[in-house]
């Protein structure tokens, strides 16, 4: 029989943080060598026998997400424990893992040489949260508004080292605003191109049924001012869209559009009789708008807005029987294709549609799941008007998707940066927090206070240092000479010198760099409390994220 002290084993200090340090050392460390314009790359290996090719990668978040398990449980447990944490700051922000992993581990280490020598790790955990609020303040007074496109531009080039891409991205963006929608395409040729659409479009959204195409040249069919009918409805009974036909034609509309998420044969053959006289009448079957039943519901609660209709949800029991008239939505032109499916001039109250989107705003900039996030990016996005598509061109397959990958990256960055804009980059922005908190370190009143300020400073230095390090650069050296110069200076690598990072165009995006800090000082002052470890008895986790 099995004893339970098989399954559990009780881990008591200094074990703890020993092998939570090593596993913390392991992860971050194969971050580390991602930080900063001139990075390396981790290699990691295939788990399928017969694939020999290794997986070359330089994204912090996504190096962490390959790491499934460590062999030693004490380990395991601070590599899963930073791993998350870069993860997170991944999955909600989409860049700074590697300043997030370089950060925590200082922080983690240097607190671990006090504590082992005697230092309370409860008191230097307040006040490293005291000093993360006076960094946090510190870095929000330096932040730049980003507005003009060469600016844009700049941003864009500091994350993806790629002028022509930057340089269409600041276009992008200038012309559609933060929420605009970019939609990320093979290209045709090696260039990067792009084309506007105007219009609200949403994309696996085209028509049910090719025999409803009335514009043979193009394979669009469009419709001037229809009457358009909003739901989330399985139609598969010719008389369920009886009612919505009649209604338009009562109404003396000259089109009816009907969104709808399935449409039988027969059903179709309905929208398809009344349209025998294009010049009279035309009826066109596009799908229902997202991929499951809350973001369809979502984006059809949108259109309501955006058309000024209601819309109706098989959730709600809602059928066509009770459809009425003032439930249509209006728009000047409504077109679709296969994959696609426009709404250009909506009817919708303007102040209702405003409400709407501020609505939405608030819940992005509040919300951290980051599912609902990029949901509600996208309805914003769409509400707001406009959007682009980005065709990425390379030598080859392997380079467009690189590529594809890269711009990504930067389009993440750069919506970010207008959302909450910019500062001097390369580490810059976090040295010159370096004052506030040595000041710190001469006011503290106990030995505990000042290490816990001391470990800070140490902190700020490291992303500088780990730039200067993959760059092949002496850190010691480069950064004495930044502490004469003073703050709002950085060493530009790629040019080999030292430099004003903002004139220079040299930025980091502030929402990025202040959620990289709150959440590698927070979670470092959570890890160095920990105590005790309990083993419980160890699964296959083919489960872990």
């Amino acid at each position: 029989m099995t004893k339970k002290s098989d399954f559990e084993r009780v881990v008591f200090q200094p074990k703890t943080h020993q092998g939570m340090q090593r596993g913390i050392n392991k992860i971050a460390n194969a971050v580390r060598p991602t930080l900063g314009p001139i990075s390396r790359i981790v290699a990691i290996t295939k788990t399928k026998p017969h694939d020999q090719t290794p997986e070359m990668l330089d994204r912090g978040g996504i190096i962490a997400r390959r790491v499934q398990q460590i062999t030693d449980r004490d380990e395991d447990v601070g590599a899963m424990f930073i791993r998350q944490l870069i993860w997170r700051q991944h999955e909600y922000m989409g860049d700074g893992t590697a300043t997030t992993a370089v950060l925590f581990q200082s922080i983690y280490n240097h607190a671990l040489k006090f504590i082992a020598a005697g230092g309370n790790a409860m008191i230097m955990r307040r006040h490293m949260e005291t000093g993360l609020r006076l960094i946090l303040e510190q870095l929000e007074s330096m932040t730049i508004p980003v507005e003009e496109r060469e600016m844009i531009a700049q941003l864009a080039e500091s994350v993806c080292f790629d002028p022509e891409l930057s340089k269409v991205l600041g276009e992008i963006f200038d012309i559609l605003g933060v929420y605009g929608q970019v939609d990320i395409r093979s290209g045709r040729s090696r260039e990067i191109e792009r084309e506007y659409v105007s219009g609200t479009i949403y994309g696996d959204s085209g028509y049910h049924a090719k025999l409803m195409i009335n514009n043979i040249e193009s394979l669009r069919p469009q419709l001037e001012n229809p009457a358009i009918f909003l739901s989330d409805f399985e139609i598969n009974d010719p008389d369920e869209l009886v009612p919505v036909v009649r209604a338009a034609i009562e109404a003396g509309e000259s089109g009816l559009v009907v969104v709808c998420r399935t449409i039988s044969e027969e059903a179709s053959g309905v929208l398809m009789s009344v349209s025998k006289d294009p010049q009279r009448f035309k009826a066109l079957a596009v799908k229902t708008p997202g991929i499951g039943e809350i973001n369809q519901s979502a984006f059809v609660e949108d259109l309501a807005v955006l058309t000024g209709g209601r819309a109706l949800f098989q959730a709600g029991g809602e059928t066509t029987q009770s459809f009425k008239m003032e439930n249509f939505g209006h728009s000047r032109r409504v077109w679709a294709d296969k994959e696609f499916f426009c709404v250009i001039g909506g009817s919708g109250d303007p102040i209702e549609i405003r409400k709407h989107v501020a609505m939405l705003k608030g819940r992005y900039e509040h919300v951290d799941e980051p599912d609902i996030r990029e949901l509600t990016l996208t309805r914003l996005g769409k509400l707001m008007g406009g959007s682009s598509t980005l065709f990425v061109g390379g030598l080859s397959v392997i380079d467009i998707d690189a590529k594809k990958d890269m711009a990504e990256w930067a389009i993440g960055a750069v919506r970010g940066a207008l959302l909450k804009g910019v500062l001097p980059g390369g580490g810059a922005a976090l040295l010159a927090c370096k004052p506030k908190i040595d000041q710190m370190v001469a006011q503290a009143e106990s030995l505990d206070e000042r290490v816990a300020y001391q470990v800070l400073s140490r902190a700020l230095e490291e992303p500088t240092r780990t730039i200067l390090t993959n760059a092949g650069q002496d850190p010691s050296v480069v950064l004495a000479d930044l502490e004469r110069v003073g703050p709002g200076f950085g060493f530009d690598v790629h040019q080999g010198e030292i430099t004003d990072m903002a004139q220079a165009g040299i930025y980091d995006s502030a929402g990025v760099l202040l959620e990289a800090v709150r959440g590698a000082i927070s979670s470092a002052a959570l890890g160095i409390t920990v105590d005790v470890i309990v083993h419980k008895e160890r699964q296959i986790n083919a489960n872990r994220p």
